[in-house]
């Protein structure tokens, strides 16, 4: 614990366990919540844990992390790097003024050469940070950045969270890519998921979001099982809530989607929505992000005569993305592979009725088919039109599923849950790091008859940590599921 800690003493000053308040450095490379899912992430479990009591500590490179206002113990530090992707001018050299060491001369060769640099450069970086910073923090949280730089000590137990392995993209892309020169590209630009894997099996802590981003973390980094803990994250059920006073818009379908992206699936959603039209003329498609001009999804718009019928939106507010769940008819999750899937929480969340692939961990979220969604095939179109239709054409069954979809995300995906896990994790870290006092050895006994006999626990040198709440079966985690013994820790938007 930080000297402050300890000096507050129980009570008052307690979080809100009972146990001391935590001082937590969250590591982010990209923590631009309107960027990717973990800028919703950071977002919102730094929120949670300083309303929990902690003093929250955001270190974050561009584009910046978006944190709550109003928090006396949550704070941004911004963490620069050369900023190579920046809109308008993506890829860009940087003028000579501008490099201040090494690490920026890495950054822009390895963009030079077509790779990745900023999970390699922000971790350097954020050593360098933390090491100035000596006893501030006690722990450090890492937001999937999986560098070579948090190997070693970084001043503070580590925990890590990893959404999903990100080879999972990689292989998407290498097969969707066209040609060997496609390939060879992807294959550069995915370099740094070889520093991702060798880092990730030398981590004393792993927190992931669902049963199915363990297994995955298992086969594709070969992280040991034991050290991998599942923390479900969720929906800000405040924000994401019905509103009857929003009206529905007549066969609007929402989806939240990169259209460059394959692994979301995109271009099978733009092909479902011509099916849908021939018994539902007015089917329109909203889609919550970025329109690429070119690509698989340009094509298919245009194949098919969708011009009107597709609207991509982009830097709207929190308010406005809920008034644009609310208001639609069907929202829909057609992605070939999530690791938990806040899109369908949230759209749950709302009281919109979804229609779900069972990709990844998909279902963990949207739950069983006909209950609290309609699920289908990941890649499927033709099995995406006839959930569509069938949601369009059902207002009962609409509303059924609507109900029971918030219902399911009330009792088990809020953010306050996991801050809370996120937490047990935090302290079991903390315990395996503490230095264990010397034994003491028992003071002989005068006679063998007078000899007390002790009791003796047995230590087994691991800390139980409490589940998260329910959970599937796939994604379980028992309630005295050990934290493995710390080891040796030289240790995408």
């Amino acid at each position: 614990m930080t000297a402050e800690a300890m000096e507050a003493g129980p009570g008052e000053g307690a979080a809100a366990d009972g146990e001391q308040p935590l001082s937590i450095a969250l590591l982010t490379y990209k923590g631009n919540p309107f960027c990717g899912g973990q800028g919703v992430y950071v977002r919102h479990l730094s929120r949670e844990l300083a309303r929990l009591g902690h003093r929250v500590e955001v270190i974050g490179s561009q584009p910046y992390p978006v944190l709550d206002e109003g928090l006396p113990d949550l704070s941004l530090t911004e963490l620069p790097s050369l900023d190579l992707y920046r809109q308008p001018d993506p890829f860009r050299t940087p003028a000579r003024g501008e490099y201040r060491d090494w690490i920026d001369a890495v950054e822009v060769g390895t963009m030079w050469t077509g790779g990745f640099p900023e999970p390699l450069t922000f971790s350097l970086r954020a050593r360098r940070h933390l090491r100035s910073r000596q006893g501030e923090f006690d722990v450090v949280h890492d937001n999937q950045t999986l560098g070579y730089g948090l190997l070693g000590d970084v001043g503070a137990p580590l925990v890590t969270t990893i959404h999903h392995p990100i080879t999972v993209d990689r292989q998407l892309e290498l097969d969707a890519a066209e040609g060997w020169k496609r390939r060879a590209s992807v294959r550069r630009w995915y370099g740094f998921t070889r520093m991702q894997k060798r880092v990730a099996r030398r981590l004393p802590s792993v927190l992931t979001v669902s049963g199915t981003s363990r297994q995955e973390i298992v086969e594709h980094l070969r992280v040991e099982r034991d050290r991998i803990h599942v923390v479900h994250i969720g929906a800000d059920t405040d924000l994401f809530s019905p509103d009857p006073s929003v009206p529905q818009v007549p066969g609007r379908i929402v989806t939240t989607s990169s259209a460059d992206v394959p692994l979301k699936g995109l271009v099978f959603l733009v092909e479902a929505l011509a099916k849908v039209r021939a018994e539902h003329p007015g089917a329109h498609l909203v889609v919550v992000g970025r329109r690429a001009e070119d690509g698989p999804v340009a094509q298919a718009i245009e194949r098919y005569g969708l011009d009107g019928a597709v609207e991509f939106v982009k830097g709207i507010s929190d308010a406005e993305l809920v008034d644009l769940v609310r208001s639609a008819e069907v929202a829909c999750v057609p992605s070939l592979y999530e690791g938990f899937s806040l899109p369908a929480a949230e759209a749950m969340a709302t009281g919109t009725p979804l229609v779900a692939t069972t990709g990844g961990a998909i279902p963990e979220v949207a739950g069983a088919d006909g209950e609290t969604c309609l699920a289908v095939p990941p890649g499927d179109s033709g099995a995406l039109a006839a959930a569509l239709s069938r949601l369009l054409g059902d207002v009962p069954l609409r509303t059924r599923l609507g109900a029971a979809g918030r219902a399911r995300v009330l009792e088990r995906f809020t953010w306050a849950r996991a801050a809370e896990g996120t937490v047990a994790h935090y302290r079991a870290a903390i315990a395996l790091s503490a230095p264990r006092p010397p034994a003491r050895r028992a003071a002989p006994a005068v006679t063998p008859a007078a000899a007390p006999v002790p009791s003796v626990a047995a230590d087994t040198g691991r800390a139980a940590v409490p589940d998260t709440g329910p959970a599937d079966a796939a994604s379980q985690t028992s309630a005295t599921e050990p934290v493995a013994a710390n080891r040796e820790s030289r240790a995408t938007c």
